[in-house]
This record gives C-alpha cells, sequence and structure tokens, in this order.
C-alpha cells in the first residue's frame, strides 16, 4: 500500500485556514519514496531484486582477503619483472658493443695476420715401405718425423702463444683421407717477425691398407712421387704487446707434399699450405700460404 503525506496546515493554531482545511476532503500525493506493493506487477522489463537490510556484504569475504591480495599485486610485480628484464637486455648489449669497439679498434692498431706453415726437408719415414711388399692383411705400424716451419713474420707487433697439453694434433694422411699416423705439436711461443721449426714425431698403430690404396701406393713409389697431406690442428694464443692476450683461436693448417720414397730421408716437394683461422666458433677466416 502506498505511503500518504497530508500536507501541513498553512495558518497558525486557532485560525480560519486551519478550520477550513480541516473540512476539506483529504488528497492522494506522491510519494517521496516509492515502492511497489507485492501485488501490484511491475513495468515489463523491469525486475525487483529484494535484499535484506540485515545481510552485510564484503569484497572479498574474509577468507579470501589473502588471497585477494596475492593476485591484486601480481601486476605490480610483472612491472618490476619486465623493468629488471629490460635493464638487464640492455646491460648486455651495452656490454657487446663495448667489447665489439675495443676488438675493432685493438685489430685496428696490431693488424693480426695468420701464420704460415710448410713442411722441411727431409722427412724421415719408417714401416710405410712394408704395405707393398707385405700381404694385404698385415697390419701397419707407420712412423714420420716432419719438421714443420712456422712463420710469424708478417706480424710485426703481434707474438703467437701454441697451447700444448694435447691440444694441438699433427696428423699425415694419404689417399684423400687414409691417415697413417699422428702426433702432437708443441707448445711454444712466437715473437714478432720470427720464423721457428718445431719438429713433429707422428706414430701410428693398426693401419690397413685396401687393396686399391696398397696398388695406387706401390705406382707412386716406383714413380718417384707420393702424395701425402699433412694438417694440424693447433689452439693459439695472441699476444699484444707484454700483457695483452686474446682467448684461444683455433687455427688448421692443410700442407700438400710430395715425397720420393717410403723408407729413409725423403726429399719432400711442398705443394703449398692451406690455414684456417676461427676467431669465434661461427667464423672461419681463411689463408693459402
Amino acid at each position: 500500500m502506498a505511503d500518504r503525506v497530508h500536507p501541513m496546515p498553512r495558518g497558525g493554531p486557532g485560525g480560519d485556514d486551519q478550520q477550513a482545511d480541516a473540512d476539506a476532503p483529504p488528497t492522494e500525493t506522491t510519494p517521496l519514496h516509492p515502492s511497489f506493493h507485492p501485488s501490484l506487477s511491475p513495468p515489463p522489463g523491469t525486475y525487483i531484486i529484494q535484499v535484506p537490510k540485515d545481510q552485510v556484504l564484503r569484497a572479498p569475504p574474509p577468507g579470501r582477503a589473502r588471497r585477494y591480495k596475492a593476485l591484486a599485486s601480481r601486476p605490480a610485480r610483472r612491472r618490476r619483472l619486465r623493468r629488471a628484464c629490460c635493464c638487464a637486455c640492455a646491460a648486455a648489449a651495452l656490454l657487446l658493443l663495448l667489447a665489439a669497439a675495443f676488438a675493432g679498434a685493438v685489430y685496428l692498431a696490431f693488424r693480426p695476420r695468420a701464420p704460415a706453415f710448410s713442411v722441411a726437408s727431409p722427412l724421415a719415414i719408417r714401416g710405410l715401405d712394408a704395405a707393398v711388399a707385405s700381404p694385404p692383411a698385415t697390419l701397419l705400424a707407420p712412423e714420420l718425423d716432419a719438421s714443420v716451419r712456422a712463420d710469424n713474420a708478417r706480424n710485426g707487433r703481434v707474438g703467437l702463444e701454441y697451447l700444448g697439453g694435447g691440444g694441438g694434433v699433427v696428423a699425415v694422411s694419404y689417399g684423400g683421407g687414409r691417415e697413417l699416423a699422428r702426433g702432437a705439436w708443441p707448445a711454444f711461443r712466437q715473437p714478432p717477425r720470427n720464423v721457428t721449426v718445431v719438429a713433429v714425431a707422428m706414430r701410428g698403430r693398426g693401419v690397413r691398407l685396401t687393396e686399391e690404396e696398397r696398388r695406387r701406393l706401390a705406382v707412386d713409389r716406383a714413380a718417384g712421387a707420393v702424395p701425402l697431406a699433412l694438417e694440424a690442428r693447433v689452439p693459439v694464443r695472441l699476444r699484444f704487446g707484454s700483457v695483452l692476450r686474446t682467448w684461444t683461436v683455433g687455427v688448421r693448417a692443410r700442407c700438400e707434399v710430395t715425397v720420393d720414397r717410403l723408407d729413409g730421408d725423403a726429399e719432400v716437394v711442398d705443394r703449398g699450405c692451406r690455414v684456417w683461422v676461427r676467431p669465434l666458433w661461427w667464423w672461419r677466416w681463411r689463408w693459402r700460404s
């Protein structure tokens, strides 16, 4: 049932206006706070939701307050993490840029060049001549002693430090890949504008040649021109002055030679050496000496 508000009398107590208002019939006015009676149907499209007055709504409930705080603080933590990642990436990029600038300045100041290699005569060979005269199933144990000439004359201000400890390996092969013997590269330091001749001892065990390789080896020995390949893989450090040194650089040299015999001291005809240098694992320089 709608609430009714009766107007107050206009005049003072005991006046004529009060008596006239009392005699007038009562009139219905619009309520200040309209309410819908349960029996009256609401207008179309209108929904009535009755909430008890004694119900208290809280957001979030007490049991989930801690979880709500944790979820509310996630965006701030993500922003801090994103900011930290951006700062770390910027610092790494700056360090790489400074390192590249320093390396470029050092390269322009010193102009490093790769060393040159060659094989000097004689080449002492033992145990390889039996490959022609022995039966095909014979296991060979060839021994070769070579003198390798390391030339650093093209570097006027850069020294080389050849590392030992099993890191440097020298191998000799025949027929485009058949390894005959191998040995260790000696460790030594080479100053600028220096030429050093090192003795390399190579030994082989259990080498077996195929029938085709034995036949070609006999033909080459009869012609006095046996082709061999001497390949060296050496870790090297560059020295700029007396203090500054680079990281370990991989140097690979392959020399194609021809010898006139398969036993004793054979004369060597050097047909040239190719040199590859890897300043980084994905970067390779190539020279021919």
